[in-house]
């Protein structure tokens, strides 16, 4: 995934063996997103940009293509990572696919 609005090309990478996915720039790892798989939940646990890229808009760029991948692979997302969680507040794209976080599954992880 593309994103134009960045002075960069990047790209979101599945990294399904890491359980993670990660942000690529100019062709290094700027940013990754973790996540559990929870049956049909991917469930967002942690979210990391490298400081040096701060304040481009990477983070956001990277859980709205992380998202993404979610609805296309028809699974649902858990915002446990306060990132992620701070994004899909303010960003309302993706409430089609969320699920609250329940104290069980907070429980489990």
């Amino acid at each position: 995934m593309s994103d134009e609005t960045n002075a960069s090309p990047t790209e979101v990478v599945a990294d399904d063996a890491h359980n993670r996915y990660v942000l690529v720039a100019e062709g290094r790892e700027v940013g990754i997103t973790e996540y559990v798989d929870r049956g049909e939940q991917r469930v967002f646990v942690h979210t990391e940009i490298d400081p040096a890229e701060g304040g481009k808009g990477y983070g956001s760029i990277l859980i709205k293509g992380a998202l993404g991948q979610v609805r296309d692979a028809g699974l649902r997302a858990v915002a446990v990572c306060p990132f992620v969680d701070s994004y899909v507040k303010k960003h309302h794209d993706f409430d089609d696919i969320l699920d609250p976080v329940s104290i069980r599954l907070r429980a489990s992880l």
